[in-house]
């Protein structure tokens, strides 16, 4: 009989509530939505919270261990290359930056330019994900040849982007369209938000007074102009799972796993989309926070609101949002067994709990 080994997941459910605001808006400006159990729902898009996420860990993890997605590559790798070889013409270096990515696979080409404009650094035709390790190491090879003028080996180029990943890279991964050995499959999962209760949009109608037209008594001193702003409110069920075996694949270190794990964590649950932040201020941290190890296999617990909350004379939407999602993980659990290695509960005030597992919950 073959038997499977174990693998690690890490669950992290987060319930929050967000006052009127727009986290994320559709290409008409309008906050997300999705219909769920047949009602429209507030929702956040996993893009929007995993590039939040991404800027967090610049609070508190070095510059070496962090990534940049950019199409700007050949500058990124040109600026590299200036810190061992100053003394190079920019237009070398930016030649030999060129030539390093060409050879390792990535195409680049000059960037489309309005009539009478002068095109800037060459480009790659979508966003490359490259991590501070890689970008440094394609700086050295394209030093090295730009310094003796030999033909950079393709081969080795390559290797110095499939190794050396950097910590959001091994989470979110990297696709590149032009050669698949250089893709890296994310260990990391995020869902999109959503309400865990029905939403309507509302509108905000606002005026701007102009500030030296009100000075003068002799003119009307209406609004310099007026719009709207579309919003909503909610309380939001957000999940994501980390493949700890997967992400410590494409690290290569238990240690830089570990670390990652930690980091991922405390961003996700502490960041926020920026949409519209100025507008609405509308920055909140969980009301609840549930994480587990599994053995079996990441579970959501969305379908704990698939029926959509409703307010009650017994409490808001938090409190019967807490209620249904503790309700829901313990149905889930007794019908289908797979008890989870270790569970944290964390909330604030009357809703905090401990650790299942007899353990001390750490901070986030």
């Amino acid at each position: 009989m073959t038997t499977t080994a174990p693998r690690t997941f890490v669950d992290v459910h987060v319930l929050q509530t967000v006052p009127p605001s727009n986290l994320n808006r559709d290409d008409t400006g309008s906050p997300k939505t999705a219909t769920y159990g047949g009602v429209r729902r507030a929702r956040v898009s996993s893009q929007a919270w995993k590039r939040a996420a991404r800027r967090d860990f610049e609070q508190y993890l070095d510059s070496s261990e962090l990534g940049t997605r950019t199409k700007r590559v050949v500058e990124l790798v040109a600026d590299a290359i200036a810190k061992r070889n100053a003394d190079a013409p920019e237009a070398d270096r930016l030649k030999a930056a060129g030539e390093v990515l060409t050879a390792a696979g990535i195409a680049v080409k000059e960037p489309r330019v309005k009539k009478g404009e002068t095109a800037g650094p060459a480009e790659s035709g979508y966003l490359l994900f490259l991590s501070a390790q890689q970008i440094e190491a394609l700086a050295v090879v394209a030093s090295e040849s730009l310094a003796t003028g030999e033909k950079i080996d393709k081969k080795a180029a390559q290797a110095l982007i499939k190794g050396k990943n950097s910590i959001d890279l091994a989470l979110f991964g990297r696709m590149v369209a032009d050669v698949s050995d250089l893709n890296v499959d994310a260990s990391c999962q995020v869902a999109h938000a959503l309400s865990t209760h029905a939403v309507e949009t509302e509108y905000d109608f606002f005026t701007a007074v102009d500030d030296h037209k009100a000075e003068d008594a002799a003119e009307d001193a209406g609004a310099g102009m007026i719009g709207t702003v579309e919003f909503n409110s909610s309380t939001l069920y957000r999940y994501a799972t980390i493949d700890v075996d997967g992400l410590r694949k494409n690290l290569g270190d238990d240690e830089a796993t570990s670390r990652a794990v930690a980091a991922f964590l405390r961003s996700f649950v502490r960041s926020m989309p920026t949409g519209k932040l100025n507008t609405f201020a509308n920055r909140t941290l969980p009301d609840a926070v549930i994480v587990t190890v599994r053995e079996d296999q990441p579970v959501s617990f969305v379908g704990a609101f698939e029926e959509p909350v409703a307010e009650t004379v017994d409490g808001g939407r938090v409190r019967r949002s807490v209620q249904r999602l503790a309700q829901h993980a313990t149905e889930v659990q007794d019908a289908w067994g797979g008890s989870p290695v270790a569970s944290w509960v964390v909330g604030g005030g009357s809703r905090r709990g401990g650790p299942r597992d007899g353990r001390r919950a750490r901070e986030l």
